[in-house]
């Protein structure tokens, strides 16, 4: 019987989690109808556990406890999925917070389990009773008096929950409607259970989930008392009824999203009340500029661009999760994003479905995904802007659980769309059209020139308001005070031994001398090259190169 929660402890702790949460993932998803039933709490939890098992694997043998704490707080937090997966991973946090820089000892636990209780339920905008928050909170309750003995403090956490989870049935209307306990509480047990054998080393091979029994009585229903709550305060809580209400499935909000959030705490104040008036079962957590946003939403796109604003989100994941799905067109097609009225020409006319943007903004996610709906039910997406591609990752998600199936090609540049655009063919496999086209896309080099219109410090140096700017494949190369002598030395740097042909898209309001320098010096000096000049018509940039 372990003393101490010690490194190697928490080790086969978070994969004798993973274990166990994979055994009962099957039978935790069938308990699943809150806060809407669609069947996968079970194996969000079995993921969750995963990711944080994984990543202390990942460790030195020899890492310390703060190392190790930490690890397992960040590979949940990293991995989390779903409402109760991240609702969890915050519970871990609690308990590394606590125990990562204390003694992993009776005393340790303890205070780290009433941590974890009161991270997890600040992490939840509406927190809701009957749930794991719940059940959490009695477990962290009943050890604040417990003697300083590591098992006993683990074995009373886990019966407490177990006592704790068969009151869910009677404390949230849709769970007695349907005779079932809270299926993320289920699974919380379980990660206790799992603690409490680990500690005592008396492993169960099966953790028992209780059965669908029917529906509850309303006599038999138990009322939550108030300091079950957790302390919480009155304005925070928000009625069982309130969050019931609009959450069925297909009458709820239609969409999760899911996303890693890069932002520091101050842009997540602001992003988790403006997620909040959108929708509901937000859970936001983290720490330390990374935290993990989800939340159910009608409006995907508007979750998606809140995080924009907010800072960076990545590995987005949008999910639907009720009602009738989209059906897209039978066509293929392709959607292209454009600056300029030009460009959007030229899209166009080589058949893309074409959305419009201005110079240095993004569209909108719900613009993009109107464009993926018209285009077809196969389609390649061209972002043509670095700033551009995560927008249009969200939206392809969004798309993809209405049933299109979308790929979003790497362009960094409209030169690199034009030229996917080029061997676009709709009678090809899509596999096999996404391979070449992004294929043609990495084989074009892109630059620019523009006028700096304020001092800025670039990779090229120092640069003064009204000097000219040469961009080469996305970087400032060079600094100059004459725009077509920029734009031909920009040029000259993009076309190697290989170049084949060379694409200039010339700027709005452009001096129609720098094009021409540029086609002068490559006819002077690389004969052999076709030279394609168009009028994109985008502002800021007067001329775009691409070199195929």
């Amino acid at each position: 019987m372990l003393k101490e929660l010690d490194p190697p402890a928490v080790r086969r702790w978070s994969r004798h989690c993973a274990t166990s949460l994979g055994r009962a993932r099957a039978e935790i998803d069938a308990l699943n109808v809150f806060p809407v039933p669609d069947g996968d709490t079970g194996t969000n939890l079995h993921l969750t556990l995963l990711s944080a098992a994984d990543a202390l694997d990942a460790l030195p043998p020899g890492a310390d406890a703060g190392a190790t704490w930490a690890a397992l707080a960040r590979g949940a937090l990293l991995g989390a999925r779903g409402n109760s997966g991240v609702i969890v991973s915050q519970a871990l946090k609690g308990l590394a917070d606590t125990l990562g820089p204390a003694r992993g000892d009776g005393a340790g636990l303890r205070a780290g389990l009433v941590r974890a209780a009161e991270t997890a339920r600040a992490a939840v905008a509406r927190p809701v009773e009957g749930t794991l928050l719940t059940v959490l909170s009695a477990a962290a309750r009943a050890v604040r008096d417990a003697p300083d003995d590591l098992a006993g403090v683990a074995r009373l956490a886990a019966d407490e929950a177990r006592r704790a989870l068969r009151r869910t049935t009677g404390q949230l209307d849709v769970l007695s409607r349907n005779g079932v306990v809270d299926a993320g509480a289920a699974g919380l047990v379980i990660v206790l259970e799992s603690l409490a054998e680990v500690v005592t080393e008396a492993y169960s091979e099966r953790h028992e989930v209780p059965a669908p029994a029917g529906r509850v009585a309303p006599e038999a229903r138990v009322e939550v008392a108030p300091e079950a709550r957790g302390g919480i305060a009155p304005e925070a809580r928000g009625s069982i009824a309130e969050e019931e209400a609009g959450r069925r499935h297909g009458d709820g909000p239609g969409y999760e999203v899911m996303y890693l959030l890069d932002a520091g705490a101050d842009e997540v104040g602001r992003l988790r009340a403006e997620l909040d008036a959108l929708g509901d079962s937000l859970v936001i957590v983290g720490g330390e500029d990374l935290w993990n946003v989800h939340v159910h939403v009608d409006d995907a796109g508007a979750a998606v661009e809140a995080g924009l604003r907010a800072g960076r989100p990545h590995r987005i994941k949008v999910t639907w999760l009720g009602g009738r799905p989209h059906e897209p067109g039978p066509a293929r097609g392709v959607v292209a994003v454009a600056a300029g009225d030009g460009l959007a020409g030229l899209f166009a006319e080589a058949g893309a479905v074409v959305v419009r943007r201005e110079p240095g903004s993004v569209p909108p996610v719900a613009a993009l995904v109107r464009a993926i709906r018209g285009a077809g039910a196969e389609v390649a997406v061209l972002p043509n802007d670095a700033a551009v591609y995560d927008v249009a990752v969200a939206a392809a998600e969004i798309a993809r659980e209405e049933g299109a199936t979308v790929s979003v090609l790497p362009t960094r540049a409209s030169v690199q769309g034009l030229a996917a655009l080029a061997v676009h063919d709709a009678l090809r496999r899509f596999d096999d059209d996404v391979v070449a086209m992004t294929d043609a896309a990495g084989h074009t080099r892109h630059g620019h020139v523009w006028v700096a219109d304020r001092a800025a410090v670039t990779s090229a140096g120092l640069c003064r308001p009204g000097e000219v700017l040469g961009v080469v494949d996305g970087e400032v190369a060079l600094i100059g005070a004459d725009l077509a002598e920029t734009a031909v030395e920009v040029a000259r740097r993009l076309v190697s031994g290989g170049t084949e042909m060379v694409t200039l898209v010339v700027g709005a309001g452009a001096p129609p001398e720098v094009p021409r320098a540029v086609e002068d010096h490559l006819e002077r000096t690389r004969p052999d090259l076709e030279i394609v000049v168009y009028e994109g018509g985008q502002g800021g940039y007067p001329l775009l190169i691409g070199a195929e």
